[in-house]
């Protein structure tokens, strides 16, 4: 019995460690989307700024 409650705990370790995983994942990949998006904007931004010059 113990070795099955052992083998439960180390799931929930790793379950625990891939739903945090996840998580800075999704953040990450958001953060570099809105970083880029920022970009685009403010290159878009300067070519209109230039071309009605």
């Amino acid at each position: 019995m113990s070795s099955k409650k052992d083998s439960l705990n180390l799931w929930t370790v790793i379950g625990l460690i891939a739903a945090v995983a996840a998580v800075v994942a999704s953040v990450t990949t958001a953060l570099i989307v809105l970083k880029k998006k920022e970009k685009e904007d403010k290159e878009l931004e300067e070519y209109l700024d230039y071309s009605i010059q």
